[in-house]
């Protein structure tokens, strides 16, 4: 009988952190089971492969579907999710953003004791390795390197002035005092590499600790549950392998996501019994909240062409690509060192939300359906998601087989306020690319195009072509004592049972202002205390008025 004091579920953002926060300890035994494999590919080292990474399902992606979403035309929607060391961090867009200090204020009003910004900003300094050093707001040391986007594309420049010309307020720092206006992002890349959690946490000094065991192409099947307590885990190295069985003498973390933490639940027996005796599964403990309080943020993409030979379109055409890859391969430098996203904002969709409900995304290519759609043209897109959705969807079973997919119902655009803001997010980025500063780099509007206008076109538009902008979140949510929805306790712990946390995405309350791979990371950092039984960090008040927030 194999024995561990903690069994981790998922090598991803959360799980490399956990692995190697609890394994400092030479007297603790840690395993961390991966479903997918080592992630040593080109493409995940070297940033401009994202592109390849999201829009394919293969060794790296698990490359989801939705089911059928009734407000955008019965689409199924592609749902592109990590797979292999590093999980989602090892495909994604390499944006380092926190959101909004607000955000955790709202968690913390909530009632979840701990989870403020000032509670939460040690962590996130914790875990940061800013290229530019420590200051108020970042961390210098940590393993996660964070550097600041060079942003020297004239699109990327003039897009930020462009926003200015707009009326709008710019930032050197959506991490820092002002989230909202213009900027520069900072990003997961460090000498040219994607700085995936892997990289950053699971480093070969840590991987080579006697304490720590990495098990890759294990996929956990289920968790084992006695006595309202979970011992250990049951994975297998393929289908129709057999099955293995590894035991926690402490607890059993699952850090598989928002996808696939509440997939495993429900295939080991936790969920809303009247689902799991539905797919023929036995109920073992009631929680009606697990898979339920789906949210994500739905983006769409506003293309320009452009008649200058300087996007990604003329820069990797051809021959030229080729060169590419082997320039990265003797340098690490060159455009396969960039991920072709580097500027961007975030902005009010009406002036009285109390925190930015819009981001865009500045992308060096006219990038549609996830890449998937090919243009042959020079130009650039601004990606536009909505922040805070009203809508909430749901992850459940499609089968007992736990190599089925889940079933997932992302629920997109339900209410009216959920369709006003994206319709405003329209707007407003039509808005800025009419600006004088990019009179010199933006010809003809190649989506949606100049012919859809009224609100019910623009609409129409909308709902025929968003889609994903990969952050779900929600699924295994926090709450009070009492909340019948809720999945975990403050302390990540499952409700009513002993022995398993989750510890992920899946555990937000309420989606973030942002991209979600850096929160992820310090709810990981934040459960490694809690769990070793640590003292938090002091809170931290950052030092100016109205905290990482006011414009």
């Amino acid at each position: 009988m194999e024995r561990y004091d903690y069994v981790i579920v998922g090598a991803g953002s959360a799980g490399c952190v956990l692995a190697n926060r609890l394994s400092e300890d030479a007297a603790t035994k840690v395993l961390l089971l991966e479903a997918g494999g080592k992630n040593a590919s080109l493409l995940v080292k070297m940033p401009a492969g994202v592109g390849q990474l999201l829009k394919e399902k293969g060794e790296s992606n698990w490359g989801f579907w939705t089911e059928p979403e009734p407000h955008l035309e019965n689409r199924r929607l592609w749902w592109p999710r990590g797979k292999g060391l590093g999980g989602s961090s090892a495909i994604n867009g390499m944006i380092y953003i926190r959101g909004h200090a607000r955000d955790y204020d709202q968690w913390r009003q909530m009632g979840l004791s701990g989870w403020s910004y000032s509670e939460v900003l040690p962590y996130f300094k914790r875990s940061e390795a800013l290229d530019t050093g420590a200051d108020a707001y970042h961390g210098g040391t940590g393993p996660l390197h964070i550097s600041h986007a060079k942003a020297d594309n004239p699109i990327f420049q003039n897009i930020i002035k462009a926003g200015a010309q707009a009326g709008y307020a710019t930032t050197d720092d959506f991490n820092g005092y002002r989230q909202e206006g213009f900027g520069p992002y900072q990003l997961n890349i460090h000498k040219g590499q994607r700085w995936s959690a892997a990289a950053a946490y699971l480093t070969p000094s840590v991987k080579q600790r006697p304490n720590l065991t990495i098990i890759t192409d294990a996929r956990t099947t289920r968790i084992l549950i006695e006595n309202g307590r979970a011992v250990g885990v049951e994975f297998v190295a393929a289908k129709g392998e057999a099955a293995r069985q590894v035991y926690a003498d402490a607890e059993v973390l699952l850090s598989s996501g928002a996808v696939q933490s509440p997939h495993i639940l429900q295939l080991s027996g936790v969920g809303d019994p009247d689902d799991l005796k539905a797919f023929g599964i036995a109920p073992v403990h009631a929680l009606k909240g697990v898979g339920a309080n789906l949210q994500d943020h739905l983006d769409v993409s506003i293309c320009y062409e452009c008649p200058e030979p300087i996007t990604l379109y003329s820069k990797t055409k051809g021959l030229k690509r080729l060169g590419i890859g082997l320039n990265y391969l003797l340098t690490g430098k060159g455009t396969g060192a960039s991920q072709g996203l580097e500027s961007g904002a975030f902005l009010k969709s009406r002036p009285d939300v109390d925190r930015p409900d819009l981001q865009i995304h500045t992308v060096l290519a006219i990038m549609r359906n996830h890449g998937k759609d090919q243009v042959a043209q020079d130009g650039f897109t601004l990606h536009v998601c909505h922040l805070r959705p009203e809508s909430r969807g749901r992850v459940g079973l499609s089968s007992a087989d736990p190599f089925a997919d889940p079933a997932i119902f992302a629920n997109y655009l339900a209410t009216e306020e959920d369709r006003r803001a994206m319709r405003q997010g329209v707007k407003m980025a039509r808005e800025v690319a009419a600006q004088p500063a990019l009179n010199r780099y933006r010809r003809a509007e190649n989506a949606p195009g100049e012919k859809v206008q009224t609100d019910a076109e623009i609409d129409a538009w909308i709902t025929h072509t968003a889609e994903t902008i990969y952050h779900p979140v929600g699924t295994c949510r926090m709450g009070v004592s009492g909340d019948a929805m809720a999945v975990v306790d403050d302390q990540l712990r499952v409700q009513g049972l002993s022995g398993l946390r989750v510890i992920d995405a899946s555990a937000m309350p309420t989606l973030i202002g942002g991209n979600t791979n850096a929160p992820t990371v310090m709810i990981a950092e934040k459960a490694a205390d809690m769990i070793r039984g640590r003292s938090p960090p002091s809170a931290e008040e950052p030092p100016v008025f109205d905290k990482a927030g006011a414009a």
